[in-house]
């Protein structure tokens, strides 16, 4: 039988948003997590995945991020979060698309990686 390693030491991120880590600015940030950049894969996934798009309008947009979306195929509301605030392009009132399986926000011809908030 063979010996267990203990589990590497982490790090502590106190007062770090999960999302943020290892991503100081939206313009530097590297990270392919679920609201940073948008993956080439996700992009790909997408566009063969139309069936799987919910369309929505934008309720409101936080500074930080955040946007409340309302679907209009049924009465769900939806939370999701960008760390560049989506660059400031969203706005309540706006019509987006949500794909429901990859975490993708459609802003007319513009993309954004979300995650579920």
């Amino acid at each position: 039988m063979s010996q267990r390693e203990p589990h590497t030491s982490t790090e502590p991120h106190a007062g770090a948003v999960m999302g943020m880590r290892g991503c100081d600015t939206a313009a530097d940030c590297r990270s392919e997590r679920p609201g940073h950049r948008l993956h080439t894969m996700q992009t790909r996934l997408v566009a063969t995945t139309a069936s799987k798009w919910v369309d929505a309008v934008v309720v409101k947009v936080s500074p930080d991020g955040f946007a409340t979306l309302a679907e209009f195929s049924s009465d769900s509301v939806r939370r999701v979060w960008h760390h560049d605030a989506f660059g400031g392009g969203l706005a309540a009132g706006d019509p987006v698309a949500v794909h429901a399986v990859y975490g993708v926000l459609a802003l007319g011809a513009r993309h954004f990686s979300v995650a579920a908030a």
